[in-house]
């Protein structure tokens, strides 16, 4: 079972209810999220947020979210949700990498995190196959690293 993993996945989620996702992170994040499982997000809108907030309230994982600049830089909803786990005290790292906030920061970020990972789940959209979410996952076989791809 892999101890690191990251989580990538599209910014677009407004195309389905809230409790489907919750149902696709059950169904294909929490078999990872045992105790000693240590989980990478970005901290954007979308899957990050979610996810970030669904194994917050659903698991004991270690949770680290990394940025491609500041946490600042990020959405107002994304800020929150970090917040809220910070709060919590289930977030175990805050990395900004001070990079740019913009698409090769976010290709930055996302290198970094599949860097420090054994297995990398995504959620892309569907229909977009040039996405982050694509870049990460490519990115990620081209390192042999294995992938769950649960499209949404």
């Amino acid at each position: 079972m892999p101890k690191s993993l990251t989580i990538t996945g599209s910014r677009s989620t407004q195309h389905r209810e809230l409790s489907e996702y919750r149902d696709l992170f059950a169904a294909y994040i929490g078999p990872f999220a045992v105790p000693d499982s240590h989980f990478y997000l970005g901290g954007a809108s979308g899957i990050d947020s979610l996810a970030l907030l669904w194994l917050s309230d659903n698991t004991s994982a270690r949770l680290t979210v990394v940025v491609p600049a500041t946490l600042a830089d990020q959405p107002a909803d994304a800020r929150h949700a970090v917040a809220t786990v910070r709060d919590s005290g289930r977030l175990d790292d805050l990395v900004e990498l001070k990079g740019e906030a913009r698409t090769t920061g976010y290709h930055a970020r996302n290198r970094w995190m599949v860097d420090r990972s054994e297995f990398i789940i995504g959620f892309p959209l569907a229909t977009d196959l040039s996405s982050g979410t694509a870049y990460t996952l490519d990115y990620a076989a081209t390192h042999g690293k294995p992938r769950l791809i649960v499209p949404i």
